[in-house]
Protein backbone atom coordinates (compact mmCIF):
# COMPACT_ATOMS: atom_id res chain seq x y z
CA UNK A 1 0.00 0.00 0.00
CA UNK A 2 1.15 3.57 -1.06
CA UNK A 3 -0.76 6.13 -0.26
CA UNK A 4 0.38 10.10 -1.74
CA UNK A 5 -0.80 13.14 -1.72
CA UNK A 6 0.67 15.71 -3.99
CA UNK A 7 0.36 19.18 -4.42
CA UNK A 8 -3.10 19.31 -2.02
CA UNK A 9 -4.86 22.47 -2.24
CA UNK A 10 -8.29 23.04 -0.56
CA UNK A 11 -10.85 26.38 -0.50
CA UNK A 12 -14.12 26.87 0.55
CA UNK A 13 -16.38 29.35 -0.34
CA UNK A 14 -17.81 31.76 2.47
CA UNK A 15 -20.23 34.51 1.34
CA UNK A 16 -18.48 36.54 -1.76
CA UNK A 17 -15.07 34.93 0.29
CA UNK A 18 -12.85 31.99 -0.34
CA UNK A 19 -11.02 30.54 2.28
CA UNK A 20 -7.90 28.67 1.89
CA UNK A 21 -8.40 25.37 4.23
CA UNK A 22 -5.12 23.66 2.76
CA UNK A 23 -2.26 25.13 0.38
CA UNK A 24 0.05 22.81 -1.33
CA UNK A 25 0.15 19.73 1.01
CA UNK A 26 2.50 16.97 0.04
CA UNK A 27 2.48 13.96 2.62
CA UNK A 28 3.03 9.67 1.41
CA UNK A 29 2.11 6.93 3.60
CA UNK A 30 3.69 2.93 3.35
CA UNK A 31 2.16 -0.14 4.02
CA UNK A 32 2.10 -0.55 7.59
CA UNK A 33 3.17 2.64 8.73
CA UNK A 34 1.24 4.36 11.86
CA UNK A 35 1.63 8.19 11.00
CA UNK A 36 0.11 10.50 13.12
CA UNK A 37 -0.71 14.83 11.47
CA UNK A 38 -0.88 17.06 14.16
CA UNK A 39 -1.72 20.88 14.44
CA UNK A 40 -3.69 23.74 15.93
CA UNK A 41 -7.19 24.37 15.64
CA UNK A 42 -7.78 25.71 11.80
CA UNK A 43 -5.05 24.05 10.28
CA UNK A 44 -7.14 21.66 8.61
CA UNK A 45 -6.36 18.26 10.04
CA UNK A 46 -10.01 17.26 9.54
CA UNK A 47 -10.25 18.73 6.37
CA UNK A 48 -7.55 16.81 4.48
CA UNK A 49 -8.59 12.95 6.09
CA UNK A 50 -12.04 13.84 4.45
CA UNK A 51 -10.53 14.40 1.54
CA UNK A 52 -8.51 11.24 1.92
CA UNK A 53 -11.34 9.37 2.59
CA UNK A 54 -13.11 10.83 -0.46
CA UNK A 55 -15.92 12.25 1.71
CA UNK A 56 -15.14 15.95 0.07
CA UNK A 57 -13.13 16.89 -3.07
CA UNK A 58 -9.98 18.82 -3.88
CA UNK A 59 -9.17 22.11 -5.46
CA UNK A 60 -6.14 21.16 -6.95
CA UNK A 61 -3.57 18.22 -6.35
CA UNK A 62 -4.27 14.77 -6.35
CA UNK A 63 -4.41 11.48 -3.84
CA UNK A 64 -3.79 8.49 -4.65
CA UNK A 65 -3.65 5.06 -3.11
CA UNK A 66 -1.62 2.36 -5.03
CA UNK A 67 -1.66 4.45 -7.89
CA UNK A 68 -5.31 5.02 -8.15
CA UNK A 69 -7.13 8.48 -7.64
CA UNK A 70 -9.05 9.13 -4.70
CA UNK A 71 -12.42 10.11 -6.15
CA UNK A 72 -14.81 9.60 -3.71
CA UNK A 73 -15.23 6.87 -0.51
CA UNK A 74 -13.64 3.32 -1.43
CA UNK A 75 -13.37 0.19 0.50
CA UNK A 76 -9.43 0.59 0.92
CA UNK A 77 -9.68 2.93 2.98
CA UNK A 78 -11.54 2.76 6.64
CA UNK A 79 -12.91 5.90 8.70
CA UNK A 80 -13.22 6.02 12.23
CA UNK A 81 -14.53 9.21 13.76
CA UNK A 82 -14.43 10.61 16.92
CA UNK A 83 -18.35 10.22 17.27
CA UNK A 84 -18.82 6.78 17.23
CA UNK A 85 -21.08 6.54 14.37
CA UNK A 86 -22.31 3.23 15.92
CA UNK A 87 -26.38 2.54 14.46
CA UNK A 88 -27.83 1.65 17.88
CA UNK A 89 -30.47 -0.06 16.51
CA UNK A 90 -27.90 -2.81 15.90
CA UNK A 91 -26.28 -4.96 18.10
CA UNK A 92 -22.29 -5.08 18.44
CA UNK A 93 -22.24 -7.74 15.48
CA UNK A 94 -24.24 -6.13 13.28
CA UNK A 95 -22.35 -2.92 13.38
CA UNK A 96 -19.35 -4.71 12.59
CA UNK A 97 -21.14 -6.83 9.96
CA UNK A 98 -22.53 -3.50 8.27
CA UNK A 99 -19.68 -2.79 6.06
CA UNK A 100 -19.29 -6.59 4.67
CA UNK A 101 -23.21 -6.60 3.72
CA UNK A 102 -22.72 -3.10 1.80
CA UNK A 103 -19.86 -4.90 -0.15
CA UNK A 104 -22.50 -7.93 -0.75
CA UNK A 105 -20.41 -10.08 1.76
CA UNK A 106 -22.60 -13.63 2.45
CA UNK A 107 -24.02 -13.65 5.78
CA UNK A 108 -21.75 -16.34 6.88
CA UNK A 109 -18.69 -14.63 5.92
CA UNK A 110 -20.00 -11.74 7.44
CA UNK A 111 -20.51 -13.38 10.81
CA UNK A 112 -17.12 -14.75 10.63
CA UNK A 113 -15.43 -11.37 9.92
CA UNK A 114 -17.29 -9.52 12.26
CA UNK A 115 -16.23 -12.54 15.36
CA UNK A 116 -12.63 -12.73 14.32
CA UNK A 117 -12.43 -8.49 14.85
CA UNK A 118 -14.82 -8.49 17.88
CA UNK A 119 -12.08 -11.23 19.36
CA UNK A 120 -9.03 -8.88 18.18
CA UNK A 121 -10.50 -6.09 20.12
CA UNK A 122 -11.53 -7.72 23.18
CA UNK A 123 -15.53 -7.95 22.57
CA UNK A 124 -16.44 -11.50 22.28
CA UNK A 125 -18.60 -11.66 24.91
CA UNK A 126 -20.51 -8.16 24.02
CA UNK A 127 -21.24 -9.28 20.43
CA UNK A 128 -25.25 -9.22 21.20
CA UNK A 129 -24.94 -5.89 23.05
CA UNK A 130 -26.35 -2.62 21.58
CA UNK A 131 -24.41 0.75 21.86
CA UNK A 132 -26.08 2.11 24.80
CA UNK A 133 -24.97 -0.57 26.49
CA UNK A 134 -21.40 0.13 26.19
CA UNK A 135 -19.00 2.76 27.16
CA UNK A 136 -17.18 4.91 25.36
CA UNK A 137 -13.92 3.07 25.14
CA UNK A 138 -16.28 -0.40 24.25
CA UNK A 139 -18.27 2.14 21.80
CA UNK A 140 -14.90 3.31 19.52
CA UNK A 141 -13.54 -0.63 19.76
CA UNK A 142 -16.73 -1.79 17.83
CA UNK A 143 -16.13 1.17 15.61
CA UNK A 144 -12.29 0.13 14.74
CA UNK A 145 -13.43 -3.64 14.67
CA UNK A 146 -15.96 -2.29 11.73
CA UNK A 147 -13.19 -0.23 9.92
CA UNK A 148 -11.12 -3.26 10.17
CA UNK A 149 -13.67 -6.13 8.85
CA UNK A 150 -13.79 -4.32 5.30
CA UNK A 151 -9.85 -5.44 4.78
CA UNK A 152 -9.03 -1.58 3.80
CA UNK A 153 -5.87 -0.79 2.89
CA UNK A 154 -5.16 1.94 4.89
CA UNK A 155 -7.39 2.76 8.20
CA UNK A 156 -8.09 6.82 8.51
CA UNK A 157 -8.98 8.17 12.48
CA UNK A 158 -10.03 11.46 13.02
CA UNK A 159 -9.45 11.99 16.68
CA UNK A 160 -11.00 8.73 18.15
CA UNK A 161 -10.10 9.48 21.08
CA UNK A 162 -10.69 13.07 21.68
CA UNK A 163 -14.20 12.30 23.94
CA UNK A 164 -12.81 10.50 26.37
CA UNK A 165 -11.53 10.64 29.97
CA UNK A 166 -8.43 10.99 30.28
CA UNK A 167 -7.57 7.25 31.80
CA UNK A 168 -10.01 5.54 29.09
CA UNK A 169 -7.94 7.78 26.13
CA UNK A 170 -5.01 6.37 27.87
CA UNK A 171 -5.99 2.84 27.48
CA UNK A 172 -7.30 3.01 24.16
CA UNK A 173 -3.82 4.26 23.26
CA UNK A 174 -2.16 1.64 23.94
CA UNK A 175 -4.79 -0.74 22.85
CA UNK A 176 -4.57 0.74 18.91
CA UNK A 177 -1.07 -0.08 19.37
CA UNK A 178 -1.52 -3.68 20.04
CA UNK A 179 -3.93 -3.89 17.32
CA UNK A 180 -1.77 -1.72 14.84
CA UNK A 181 1.05 -4.87 15.60
CA UNK A 182 -1.69 -7.89 15.43
CA UNK A 183 -3.15 -6.80 12.02
CA UNK A 184 -0.20 -4.97 10.32
CA UNK A 185 -2.57 -1.88 9.07
CA UNK A 186 -1.41 0.88 7.93
CA UNK A 187 -2.94 4.05 9.79
CA UNK A 188 -3.34 7.27 9.59
CA UNK A 189 -4.40 9.75 12.13
CA UNK A 190 -5.71 13.00 12.79
CA UNK A 191 -4.47 14.68 16.36
CA UNK A 192 -4.17 17.95 18.26
CA UNK A 193 -2.77 16.19 21.19
CA UNK A 194 0.69 16.16 20.82
CA UNK A 195 1.93 12.96 23.08
CA UNK A 196 -0.90 10.95 21.44
CA UNK A 197 0.68 11.73 18.38
CA UNK A 198 4.56 10.86 19.40
CA UNK A 199 3.17 7.94 21.85
CA UNK A 200 1.25 6.32 18.86
CA UNK A 201 3.34 6.61 15.30
CA UNK A 202 6.64 6.23 13.72
CA UNK A 203 6.40 9.63 11.93
CA UNK A 204 4.69 13.11 12.39
CA UNK A 205 3.67 15.74 9.97
CA UNK A 206 3.03 19.31 11.63
CA UNK A 207 0.54 21.65 9.73
CA UNK A 208 0.68 25.73 10.30
CA UNK A 209 -2.44 27.13 10.82
CA UNK A 210 -5.19 28.35 8.10
CA UNK A 211 -3.82 27.87 5.30
CA UNK A 212 -2.62 24.71 6.31
CA UNK A 213 0.88 23.57 5.00
CA UNK A 214 3.63 20.91 6.35
CA UNK A 215 5.60 22.23 8.03
CA UNK A 216 7.97 19.88 9.05
CA UNK A 217 7.64 15.89 9.09
CA UNK A 218 9.61 14.06 12.13
CA UNK A 219 10.61 10.72 12.68
CA UNK A 220 9.58 9.71 16.06
CA UNK A 221 12.79 7.62 17.17
CA UNK A 222 11.51 5.40 19.74
CA UNK A 223 11.02 1.61 19.96
CA UNK A 224 8.03 0.44 18.25
CA UNK A 225 7.07 -2.24 20.66
CA UNK A 226 6.02 0.88 23.52
CA UNK A 227 3.54 1.12 26.38
CA UNK A 228 2.77 3.65 28.95
CA UNK A 229 5.77 3.72 30.92
CA UNK A 230 7.63 5.25 27.83
CA UNK A 231 5.93 7.92 28.38
CA UNK A 232 8.27 9.00 31.23
CA UNK A 233 11.51 8.67 29.65
CA UNK A 234 13.91 11.47 28.55
CA UNK A 235 13.29 10.48 24.75
CA UNK A 236 9.44 10.50 24.79
CA UNK A 237 9.54 13.87 26.20
CA UNK A 238 12.34 15.80 23.85
CA UNK A 239 10.18 14.68 21.15
CA UNK A 240 7.02 15.82 22.41
CA UNK A 241 8.63 19.62 22.98
CA UNK A 242 10.45 19.90 20.17
CA UNK A 243 6.92 19.39 18.54
CA UNK A 244 5.09 21.64 20.92
CA UNK A 245 7.63 24.01 20.24
CA UNK A 246 7.49 23.92 16.74
CA UNK A 247 3.75 24.56 17.11
CA UNK A 248 4.18 27.47 19.67
CA UNK A 249 6.66 29.02 16.80
CA UNK A 250 4.16 28.77 14.15
CA UNK A 251 1.56 29.99 16.28
CA UNK A 252 3.66 32.82 17.42
CA UNK A 253 4.28 33.56 13.72
CA UNK A 254 1.08 33.30 12.56
CA UNK A 255 -0.16 36.21 15.42
CA UNK A 256 2.74 38.86 13.87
Amino acid sequence: MHLEISHLHKEFAVKKNKIVALQDINMHLDSGEFVCVVGASGSGKSTLLRLVAGLDFPTSGEINVDGSEVVGPGADRGMVFQKYTLYPWLNVQKNVEFGLKLLGVTPQKRKEEASYFLNIVGLTKFAKSYPKELSGGMKQRVAIARALATNPKILLMDEPFGALDIQTKENMQQFLLEIWHKTGCTILMITHDVHEAVFLSQRVYVLSARPGTVKEEIEIDLPSDRDYTIKRQPQFHQQADAIIDLLRAISGDRDN
